[in-house]
């Protein structure tokens, strides 16, 4: 059964374009992994500085394979001293998804 994560990233303001390069190559290396079948990159509007991702995958393992990947392990040690909270993470399971390409 597939497994959905949203990811809400808050850089501190003078480390926001580093860490939206960091997230662009976040997202074309995950994409590129067995298991992961969406991972898109939203920036919010408004007063509120942060990035959101929406990653969905096949099952468990392959969000363990995505977490044990050399290039999130690169991405957490890179942008630890550039985020103004710690990542929040939430796991959610489709209940009624539309059909994607």
């Amino acid at each position: 059964m597939t497994l959905s994560i949203f990811a809400t990233i808050s850089p501190r303001p003078e480390h926001r374009d580093a860490v939206e390069q960091a997230l662009r190559v976040m997202v074309e290396r995950s994409r590129a992994e067995p298991g992961n079948l969406r991972y898109d990159l939203f920036i919010r509007e408004g007063e509120v500085l942060a990035f959101d991702l929406f990653e969905l995958y096949a099952d468990e393992a392959a969000v363990e394979a995505h977490r044990q990947s050399a290039h999130y392990q690169a991405y957490r040690a890179a942008t630890a001293d550039w985020l103004a909270s710690p990542t929040q993470v939430r796991l959610a399971r489709p209940l009624d998804v539309a059909p994607f390409d």
